[in-house]
């Protein structure tokens, strides 16, 4: 049931105006000035607005200016019995959706609520669609190092310079190398994503250049390779630190000499990319290591980025989560939820090894669980237990204080073992190699954990 909200200081005028509404089963509000009208807008949700214009306290054409600063896409029709063309196209200027004169026609008023009502809600799927379909999401933050990760991507976006993004995680490199993508002179063609860890040591070449028909056992038919897919527009090689040697190789060929050839076939092909890479590992020491070549990482780093952990930029959390907030009670089309200002300050708290991606899981699972207003003891009945640091203020009251609820020492010492590998795991990507070196175990020994915790990796 759409709720409309009347602004009218003529007591008659809103009388009216509620019962004709009603009728139609609209829910109906009405408040006499627009000083307490704002307030009102600020606090609720409203999916219209009959505003008059001449109104004591405070003019309706003032009421429309800061309304629409509040929110923006809520439609206001306008109503006033000294209506002038010039009137109606200074509120039209403003944002209002349609003006009325006073006193209004029952038809005219229904018909322009009704398209009214139907315009807010178009507006609102096309919002949701293009988030949907675009992955391409505002950098968010007023954090230092935001700041200065956005004014990097405004200076190099429109150059032709590859860029090495470095950073933890679920911090946003992918994020930035599609706004890299966005501004620059190539976002017109195609932005061609490429995870190079989720891609077998075997399959890597033929996935990024191509093979040929019978090039090997499963080539049943020619496959055009990432860098053919990218021509004239960006190619992303994403956790470029778990490519294998010899496809290193390869990619450092294409970079030169801007050709590349097909699995299995003979003819050079010549290609136009860009090429933007990423990591959430430490390139000079896997150079150091031999796991990664020294030229390709001067080839790839004409420009570095490193995105810094959610941890290291905590005043951006409040920004953050309440756009997290916001959109995902849109995608589930229900009323926006507020978080208080202890939630907050208890989010700040919190230890974010999933980075952004966890923030994000956490506010979706507060949405599902809490009520109207999202409080601190909200965050932390429904946080992992991991997630706060041990010296915050909130660390006391988490669940992994609560020892009553093991009946042994063992089954307290298997809670925390479960916990502290399922943390690596999800620290190094599911890397099981890695995160068996990390905590100094057998990588069979490390399997023989998971199968017996019924460990899995979320999608």
């Amino acid at each position: 049931m759409a709720k409309i909200l009347i602004i009218d200081d003529e007591k008659a005028i809103r009388n009216t105006l509620r019962e004709i509404l009603e009728y139609e089963e609209y829910q109906v509000e009405d408040i006499d000035n627009g000083i307490n009208a704002l307030e009102l807008i600020k606090k609720k949700e409203y999916d219209l607005v009959l505003c008059d214009i001449k109104m004591n306290k405070m003019d309706g054409m003032e009421v429309l200016s800061e309304a629409m600063k509040i929110q923006p896409d809520l439609p206001f029709i306008m109503i006033s019995g000294h209506g002038t063309i010039e009137t109606a196209v200074e509120a039209s200027r403003k944002g209002a959706y349609d003006f009325i004169s006073k006193p209004p026609d029952l038809n005219r008023l229904l018909i322009t609520v009704r398209n009214a009502l139907e315009r807010k809600n178009l507006v609102t799927e096309t919002k949701v669609l293009k988030r949907k379909v675009s992955k391409t999401r505002e950098i968010l933050g007023n954090s230092g190092a935001i700041e200065k990760i956005k004014a990097t991507i405004e200076r190099v976006a429109p150059t032709e310079a590859r860029v090495l993004i470095t950073g933890a995680n679920g911090s946003g490199k992918e994020l930035v190398a599609r706004w890299l993508h966005e501004k620059s002179n190539r976002s017109n063609c195609a932005l061609i994503e490429v995870n190079c860890a989720a891609i077998p040591s075997e399959l890597i070449e033929s996935e990024l250049f191509g093979h040929e028909k019978g090039s090997f056992t499963s080539a049943i038919k020619q496959r055009i390779g990432k860098f053919e897919q990218a021509n004239g527009g960006t190619l992303f090689l994403d956790e470029i630190g778990d490519m294998s040697l010899s496809a290193q190789a390869k990619v450092l060929r294409a970079l030169q000499e801007n050709k590349i050839t097909r699995v299995g076939g003979e003819k050079e092909i010549e290609v136009d990319v860009r090429v933007i890479a990423a990591t959430n590992k430490d390139v000079q020491k896997e150079i150091e290591a031999g796991n990664f070549r020294m030229d390709l990482y001067h080839r790839l780093s004409v420009i570095l980025i490193h995105v810094p952990h959610l941890t290291e930029r905590k005043e951006d959390i409040p920004l953050i989560a309440q756009n997290f907030c916001e959109e995902i009670c849109n995608d589930y089309g229900m009323p926006v939820k507020k978080i208080s200002d202890s939630a907050m300050t208890a989010l700040q708290g919190m230890n974010w090894t999933g980075n952004i991606r966890e923030l994000h899981n956490m506010i979706e699972r507060l949405i599902i669980l809490s009520d109207k207003l999202i409080t601190d003891a909200d965050v932390i009945n429904y946080a992992n237990p991991s997630s706060f640091s041990l010296g915050s203020e909130s660390a006391s009251t988490t669940p992994l204080q609560n020892f009553d609820q093991f009946t042994n020492f063992q089954e307290y010492k298997d809670f925390a073992e479960r916990d502290y590998i399922k943390y690596k795991l999800e620290k190094n990507n599911w890397n099981v190699s890695k995160t068996a070196d990390d905590i100094d175990i057998q990588r069979s020994h490390l399997y023989s954990k998971i199968e017996k915790y019924g460990m899995k990796r979320a999608d």
